[in-house]
């Protein structure tokens, strides 16, 4: 049987969390557990290590969810879709900075958490691949006998092994 993909809510209104808690087993994700605010976010994604984080930008008290993603994504390779009210552009471009898979608008309904979710998690997955072969491809480079070195269009070096140096 596969194993259901979890999730991690931070949100401080319980009703919206409840009602992303009903979604999200609705359309087939465990939910790791929930916190209110950011620094239990941090606490919580350390302690569960889900494989989706959905976090309102706007929570109450010292740390905001955007400061909360910063911190998380510094330590751990999790995905972040951010939830909000708030689209207007310095809200969205904070939240660009972070690196985050996806934005859920309030209010949402099923299709948008649930798409959301999933192409967070594609793009991840996705990422972490074209990582794995960046680093095969280096590591191949490094260890050619031959001396190697690649140019972007420009002619600038961007790689050379240790035989060409």
């Amino acid at each position: 049987m596969k194993k259901k993909k979890t999730v991690l809510i931070v949100e401080d209104e319980k009703i919206v969390a409840l009602d992303l808690r009903a979604i999200l087993t609705d359309v087939g994700y465990a939910v790791a557990g929930e916190a209110s605010g950011g620094k239990q976010a941090v606490a919580l994604a350390a302690e569960f290590r889900p494989d989706v984080i959905v976090m309102d930008i706007g929570l109450k008290g010292a740390m905001t969810g955007i400061e909360a993603a910063k911190i998380i994504t510094a330590r751990h390779d999790i995905p972040i879709v951010f939830l909000t009210a708030n689209s207007d552009e310095h809200t969205l471009e904070q939240a660009r900075q972070t690196d985050a898979f996806g934005y859920i608008l309030k209010p949402f309904d099923e299709r948008d958490v649930r798409t959301t979710v999933e192409m967070a998690l594609y793009k991840h997955k996705a990422q972490r691949q074209i990582k794995e072969q960046q680093q095969w491809l280096t590591t191949t480079l490094r260890s050619i006998g031959d001396a190697v070195i690649a140019t972007d269009k420009k002619g600038t070096i961007t790689f050379m092994n240790i035989i060409a140096e």
